[in-house]
């Protein structure tokens, strides 16, 4: 008689990839929140865009772009390239409140806390993260 072995049960999650995932499904809520309201409550928005000089007509094809980024973030085989697009978005935003002579105000704390989520996330949840950025 054959003896079948049994493969050894796979590793649960460790706590920081957990916490990673955590951190990323937040990204991923606050950004489809975000693109939401862009493309739903258009009036909503109208203020800020004119006020950071941008048409209001703009705010659909943002927050269009904020919704694929979120999409690319959440989906593991695509998430590096979702996290290069948060983070250039939220650059973005902060150039547009340092030009606006807005140094340290909360839209500008928002993006960095947004691109913080992402890195920090993906860092925590892939490997792959881990392997090319290892910290010591």
């Amino acid at each position: 008689m054959m003896s079948r072995e049994i493969a050894p049960p796979r590793p649960s999650a460790t706590a920081g990839s957990r916490f990673g995932l955590a951190l990323s499904a937040l990204l991923v809520v606050l950004l489809v929140a975000d693109g939401m309201v862009d493309l739903v409550a258009t009036e909503l928005v109208r203020p800020q865009m004119e006020a950071t000089g941008f048409p209001p007509s703009l705010a659909i094809p943002i927050g269009c772009i904020i919704l694929v980024c979120a999409v690319l973030y959440a989906i593991p085989s695509t998430a590096v390239l979702g996290a290069i697009l948060v983070t250039a978005f939220a650059g973005g935003a902060i150039c547009t409140h340092l030009r606006m002579q807005e140094v340290g105000s909360p839209p500008e704390w928002i993006s960095v806390f947004l691109g913080v989520l992402a890195w920090g996330g993906l860092y925590l949840r892939d490997d792959r993260v881990r392997a090319l950025l290892p910290l010591r």
